[in-house]
This record gives C-alpha cells, structure tokens and sequence, in this order.
C-alpha cells in the first residue's frame, strides 16, 4: 500500500477539512439562516475566502473552528429556550387563552452581551477601534422613526438617542472633536481618544424614510450589539473622569427637546463643597413625591454629573484636571470668550454639539435657554436667512459654515465672506490632503495664510520659493517692495531662468556635437555577418536604463506598478480638468 494512501470519504485535507460552506454550517448547528446570521454577527464570525472552493464559486465558505465555537456558545442555547418558550405562547393565543399568554410573555427569558463585549474587546483601545461603524448606526436610529412593519419600537430609538447624547456630552466636555464636514450624506465628525481617530456619520435633521431595499432584521441585530458595546464605552470613559453613569437627565429640558442640554444640570456638590437645588418640572414629576423623596434624591443627585454653565454641554467634572495635549489645549481655546445664539433655522444639535468642544458659549432660541436673544454679550447670531426682526449692532450675524470653516482651519477666519445673504465660499474637506491629490483650492491657499499669520510665521509669495525667504535681504524685500518692484524682480528672475536653459541647452548640443565628431573620425567596424555597429541612441540607453528595475520586477510586483501608474495618471488627469474648468470659469466672469 503506497505511503500517502487515504481511502475516499475517510479523512479530509487542505482546503475541504479547513472550510465549510453555509449549508454545511446550518446542518451542523440545526439553526436556521436567520439565526445563524444573528449568531455571525453578535459573535463577529465573518465568511472567509479559500485560495481552492472545492465546493464551487457559488458557495458561501466558513472557517470550522469558527463554526465549532458556535456550537459551543451559550447564547445558541439561550436562543433555543426562547423559541421553544415562543411556541408555548402561541399555542396558548391559539387556544384563545388570553390570560395565560400575557402571563407567558411576562416571564420571556432575556439575555445579554456583556460577556460577548468582553470576549471580543479584551482592552479598551480594542473597542475605540472598532467604534465608528458603531457611533453612525447608533445615530441613523437615533433619528428613524418608530415602525411596526420593521420592528423598531420606541424604546430602542429612545436608548439610541440617550447614547449618542452621553458619547456627544463626553466628547464636548473633553475638547476631543478634530474634524467636522458637512456633506450630502450627513455630517462627518472625527474625535480623538486614546490615541485613536474615530470616525463617524450622524445624518440630517430631517424627516427620515424607511426604504424596501434594506433588511432591517440584519440592521437591528448589529444595533443591538452596537447599543451594548456603546454602552460599555460611555460608562469606561465617564468613569475615566469620576462621574457615576448613566447620567440623570433633567426632565424638564428633556420635555422641551432641548437635546444636549436635556443631560443632567446637576453641580458636583462633592466637588465644589456646596449644595445644589434639584430643578424638577412639576407637571413631569409624579405628584405623590414628598418632601424625604425629594431629599433623597438630591443625595443620590450629588454624585451625578454636574450642571452646564451657560454655553456649554455639560461639565461633567467640576474642577476636574485632565492631561490635554497642546491640540486639545488649541481646540478648548478656539471660541473662548465668545458668545453665540442659534437661530431656529440653523442645525441646531450639530452647533449645540460643536461650538461648546471648542471653547464657545452657546444658546438657542427657546425655552430652556441659557440667555435670551437680546443679550448684549452675544458675539456672533448664527443665521442662515435674512431677518426681518431686530439686528443688533454689537454682534456679527453669520451663515453656519463659518463655525466649521473655523474648527477645520483652527483659526477665527474673517465673516466678510460667510455674512448672511452672501454666497459663502467652497466648503473644504479636512479629510482631504491636497497636496497628495495635487490640486490646492484657492480658499485653501488663503487658509494657509492666516493659520501663518496666527502662528506669526512667514509664508512665501505667490512668485518666490521658500529658498528665498531663508536670506534676511530677501525676508526684507517681501515685506517692503512695491508692486512695480515686484514685478521688476519677477521679469529679472524669469530671464535669468531662460539665460541658465539657453547654457545648459547650449553645453548638451557641445557634448553632443562632439560626441559625433569622434563616432564619425573612427573607422567603421564591419560585423561578422556583414553589418555595419551602429551608435546607440542617447535616449534609447536613458528609456532603457528607466525600464530595468520594472524589467528586474515579478509579474505580480510589476502588474501593482503598473497599477499604481494608471492611478496616478488618472489622478493627474482629473487634476487638469479642474485646473481647466477653473480656467473657463475665470474667462467666463
């Protein structure tokens, strides 16, 4: 018998013992598809791709020791308790034993996550890493209405809108916002935790539509994992700062829709050494709470988070020290000392969210305000239609663009151009690195300059290169030369440019020339098969000498190179047709 022998339908190898298709695992588990997706995603089991389908190309492939750790997963067992439990209410609705299925659906079996957030996150930094998907889901549902036919109750787009208002609370009461773009999507935010970017989407404050071409039961299941994962967060990162969570929210701010603001208004009387007074709404609190209820509560309160001042999110430790980077330190004192008002037309969540995690001081117009409209400390009227009603004097009334033009440039850019009424200029991408793409917008030029000017450094001329500035002469010419002078110099510069070509064409025609008066003084050689040796060309050997590293390149290698190339060239290409399209629009006006 030969040494590797193996009877047919013994014993697997390779590809067909390491994977298995989607069928395959469903025989093996006894779930049906639905649970065994809800079991992939909750577990984080994701298909995989073998270098050999031995089933075919049109098979669904799964590792075995990933679907042999779901055959030893509790929650598998705890999903099979519910749906026998299941089966024991219906037979009762069937039976037309209303009491006895209420009764059964008061005693459902439940279960949770946590041990499945701890299995797949063994650090913190591990969550933050997978937080952005996270952070948008959270948020899309925080703004969805509440459907039957999709199985999304209130109470789930409630828990939504807590979380995402406790993480937006953190990260404004941190200064860790970085980035902030408006696009047709949504609004994109980055924050900065722990070292980690993170990422996310939050859509526009409109009314949302549910649409027939999203499975809904697959959304809800990653959101059930999301809302524990983000839960477990939120409580990591406040008790990073000493505050107990979840947060009270104040009621009556929360009647009022007051958004962020509805988080607690608490002061820290721990830290501060003094007591507060609970604010209660009346008509919200329940009218047999008496006097030692009350008193309590104010105790459990003491510990919660403290109150915002006016202008800000939340404080959720007074007096609280934490170690800020000089990035931090820029962002938290962009808006200080300024004062704005929101107008009812503007995003108001989105300013509510970004202008206090820079320094500013905020309110809206409303109830539950801060401070009214007719305040004379107010700085800037965030507006982004004309008024008819009274415009003060004392402050500048501007378009929203401009607090994200200012959080993205970290400097107070000039209102000239963002006044209401105006068209404001083009919104720039802080996503977007111009100088790898090629192409600097001229309102990313401008930026350029007055980030400079506010770090009192020296930036170049439109006509001078960096090398120039490097001489004091030349430092003191840029300052001080008229326009006439300027344009002197540039003529001066650009002739001595087209005198050093003229030489260096002039010296490769004499090495050239040469060159040919030594091949034609040398004799010619005759080659064995009556040819005569012909002089290479000078650009043959320079094309050839550039092609021999893409000649020493495997396949695979050189097939990439060649990738990247078209990459490039197409990236050139759309550079020019900017470039071009900015032209004729310049010609046009």
């Amino acid at each position: 018998m030969p040494k590797h022998y193996r009877p047919a339908g013994k014993k697997k190898e390779g590809n067909a013992a390491r994977y298995m298709t989607r069928s395959q695992a469903l025989k093996s588990l006894q779930v049906n598809l639905n649970l065994f997706r809800r079991l992939c995603i909750v577990k984080g089991i994701f298909p995989r791709e073998p270098k050999k389908k031995v089933k075919g190309n049109h098979h669904t492939y799964y590792h075995v020791k990933d679907i042999s750790f779901l055959q030893h997963e509790p929650l598998l067992e705890k999903f099979r308790e519910i749906k026998t439990y299941q089966k024991k209410v219906q037979k009762a609705k069937a039976k037309k034993n209303e009491e006895l299925a209420r009764l059964l659906l008061t005693r459902q079996p439940t279960y949770k996550l946590d041990r499945l957030i701890r299995e797949r996150y063994p650090t913190f930094i591990d969550a933050l890493r997978d937080l952005d998907d996270c952070l948008t889901m959270v948020h899309l549902f925080a703004v969805l209405p509440a459907s039957d036919r999709e199985n999304l109750e209130v109470k789930r787009v409630h828990n939504c809108r807590r979380l995402s208002h406790e993480w937006q609370a953190y990260i404004s009461r941190t200064h860790a916002l970085r980035k902030v773009f408006v696009s047709v999507k949504g609004i994109y935010y980055q924050a900065e935790l722990e070292g980690q970017k993170i990422t996310w989407l939050t859509p526009h404050a409109i009314q949302q539509v549910f649409t027939n071409d999203v499975d809904f039961g697959v959304l809800l299941t990653f959101l059930e994992f999301y809302e524990t994962l983000l839960a477990f967060t939120n409580f990591k990162l406040y008790h990073s700062l000493n505050v107990k969570y979840p947060p009270i929210l104040d009621s009556r701010l929360e009647a009022l829709a007051a958004d962020l603001y509805a988080l607690s208004r608490y002061i820290d009387a721990s830290s501060r050494g003094m007591t507060v007074e609970a604010k209660v709404d009346a008509s919200s609190s329940s009218q047999s709470n008496d006097r030692a209820e009350s008193e309590l509560r104010l105790a459990q309160l003491q510990h919660q988070l403290p109150s915002s001042e006016p202008g800000a999110l939340m404080h959720l430790v007074a007096d609280k020290e934490v170690e800020e980077d000089e990035e931090t330190r820029a962002c938290k004192s962009l808006f200080k000392d300024l004062k704005f008002f929101l107008s009812r037309e503007v995003p108001r969540e989105s300013l509510l969210f970004v202008l206090p995690a820079f320094g500013g001081t905020v309110s809206w117009e409303g109830e539950g305000a801060p401070f009214k409209e007719d305040d004379e400390s107010i700085t800037h009227h965030i507006i982004d239609k004309p008024s008819a009603g009274h415009m003060y004097l004392s402050r500048e009334y501007v378009q929203p663009q401009w607090i994200y033009d200012c959080v993205n440039a970290r400097v107070i850019l000039p209102t000239e151009k963002y006044l209401v009424g105006r068209i404001p200029p083009p919104h720039l991408s802080p996503f977007v690195d111009n100088e790898a793409e090629g192409y600097v917008p001229d309102y990313a030029e401008t930026i350029k300059r007055l980030q400079a000017a506010a770090r009192n450094d020296v930036l170049p001329l439109p006509g001078v290169g960096k090398e120039d500035l490097e001489d004091p002469q030349n430092l003191l010419y840029a300052g001080v030369m008229s326009r006439a002078e300027e344009a002197e110099a540039a003529k001066t510069k650009k002739k001595m440019a087209e005198l050093e070509k003229q030489y260096h064409e002039e010296l490769k025609k004499e090495v050239t020339g040469s060159a040919v008066d030594d091949v034609a003084a040398a004799p010619v050689v005759e080659g064995g098969d009556g040819e005569e040796s012909s002089v290479p060309d000078a650009a043959q050997i320079a094309q050839d000498t550039a092609d021999m590293p893409t000649l020493m390149m495997s396949r695979k290698k050189r097939k990439l190179y060649d990738a990247m190339k078209i990459g490039q060239k197409k990236k050139s290409e759309s550079v020019e047709r900017i470039k071009q399209r900015k032209k004729n629009l310049k010609a046009d006006q």
